[in-house]
């Protein structure tokens, strides 16, 4: 079966920074293999246009430059908080401090990631770019497996069973 939307796969892959030669960011093995619903927005559009109609077996090496993946640093995504609402009864939280992400939330209540980049007096310097922006990704893989979807993870939007969603 050839990979297409409402497929499910399942990848081994290596993810590098830039190319080829760049440093290993991610390793993804047969031991728990990346499985995912093609077609459903869950990865990159140019991941799945590099793997549409690959098969069982095939191997996969391709680019996906930062405008294409997480795009360039946004420098309005890097603010300065007030640092009372880091703190607990006046202290500041065990958690925070330079280089750690914090899971966060928008003004929206919608989670979000902030990297702490300072901590000043008044101020921590927060950082919500994707920890990936402006990096190109090189990948290079092989397909596992592919089946297709059943009718309840289509309407679902996400994989059941074996390293997808359990309900």
């Amino acid at each position: 079966m050839k990979i297409s939307n409402n497929s499910v796969v399942a990848i081994t892959y290596q993810l590098k920074e830039s190319n080829k030669e760049g440093e290993i960011i991610q390793e993804v093995d047969n031991k728990e293999p990346f499985v995912f619903l093609f077609g459903h927005n869950q990865v990159l559009p140019q991941f799945e246009e590099n793997l549409l109609n690959q098969e069982v077996g095939a191997n996969f090496e391709f680019e996906i430059k930062s405008e294409d993946g997480y795009g360039e640093p946004n420098p309005d995504a890097i603010v300065d908080l007030p640092i009372h609402i880091f703190q607990v009864e006046g202290q500041l939280a065990e958690a925070v401090k330079v280089g750690t992400f914090l899971p966060m939330n928008d003004q929206e209540g919608n989670p979000m990631q902030g990297l702490v980049l300072e901590i000043g007096e008044e101020t921590v310097k927060m950082d919500f770019n994707h920890p990936m922006a402006g990096v190109d990704l090189y990948f290079t893989g092989e397909v596992v497996d592919v089946r297709e979807a059943s009718a309840e993870e289509i309407d679902h939007g996400h994989v059941h069973g074996p390293g997808g969603h359990q309900h």
